[in-house]
């Protein structure tokens, strides 16, 4: 399915949803359509520290929207306290600047927020819509970039000599690789119950993941990465009339069911650059009873 021209009048009765995700606080060049509903598909910034997430907060202020929806992503680390515990007790850093964080400067980071409604495994009602956001993600091997501190004395020009406990690192690190951003699904089953549930009555879902099938295809890979489970709970049970995710640069665009529009709104292209616009999409107003 075609995205909406920016430019497509808005019929009347209708609300008009502006739909993005993953900008990475990359949000200078981006250039913002008219709507009367914003939602953030999560990754708004590169890991979730608080400057990134105070810039973030004065970005939403300057946007015109009467309602602004944002849930977190994987790159939100400090918004998942159970993984920052984690991260701060590994004997090496995955993300420096992350890991050594003080608790107190994140504990409460949600409330950076103040320009926006921020869903976490909650919903709100808005213009009649009932709309859930939640920011896990199933995480595959996708593989994470690394940086290595080799142990002093390595040689570094020519042929580099791996000492036998730099070797084991690099075992550690790539069996971690599934697990090294926040919100990771696989480690949360039970929670991904409770929000199922919580999902049956939605008009609208917002997710971090994509459905299997539905604009997941990662080229490098040769694979679909979307979540089966999550595709049986949207086309199975919920049945909303918008889907909106992110998390999969390759995947911008838009599929539909024929009951479901599911829209991967990632700004960023696979290489991070803020190349993709927004997406909108018009719903007809809910009748009041």
């Amino acid at each position: 399915v075609d995205p909406m021209p920016h430019d497509t009048p808005k019929p009347p009765g209708y609300t008009r949803f502006v739909c993005i995700s993953d900008t990475h606080s990359r949000t200078d060049a981006i250039q913002m359509p008219y709507g009367d509903v914003f939602i953030h598909a999560g990754d708004f910034t590169e890991l979730g520290l608080p400057s990134e997430v105070k810039k973030f907060n004065d970005w939403l202020g300057t946007l015109p929207y009467d309602i602004k929806i944002v849930i977190a992503g994987n790159h939100e680390l400090t918004f998942d306290q159970e993984f920052m515990a984690d991260l701060i007790k590994q004997d090496f850093y995955y993300f420096p600047s992350a890991s050594k964080l003080k608790p107190e400067s994140y504990e409460n980071v949600q409330s950076l927020l103040t320009n926006c409604i921020y869903l976490q495994d909650s919903e709100v009602t808005v213009r009649g819509f009932r709309i859930y956001g939640s920011p896990w993600v199933e995480m595959k091997n996708y593989g994470v970039h690394v940086r290595v501190y080799l142990p002093s004395g390595t040689k570094i020009r020519g042929t580099v000599y791996c000492h036998e406990n730099c070797i084991n690192l690099l075992k550690k690190l790539h069996s971690y690789c599934s697990v090294a951003y926040g919100f990771n699904e696989r480690s949360r089953r039970i929670r991904r119950n409770q929000k199922s549930r919580s999902l049956e009555t939605s008009l609208k879902v917002i997710r971090r993941n994509e459905s299997q099938g539905f604009l997941d295809w990662v080229p490098k890979k040769m694979q679909r990465v979307g979540c089966m489970e999550l595709l049986n709970t949207v086309q199975r049970r919920v049945k909303p009339k918008l889907h909106v995710f992110g998390h999969i640069h390759e995947g911008y665009g838009m599929m539909t069911d024929g009951t479901t529009s599911f829209i991967n709104a990632s700004a960023c292209t696979v290489n991070f650059l803020p190349m993709n616009p927004p997406i909108v999409f018009d719903l007809p107003n809910p009748r009041t009873t």
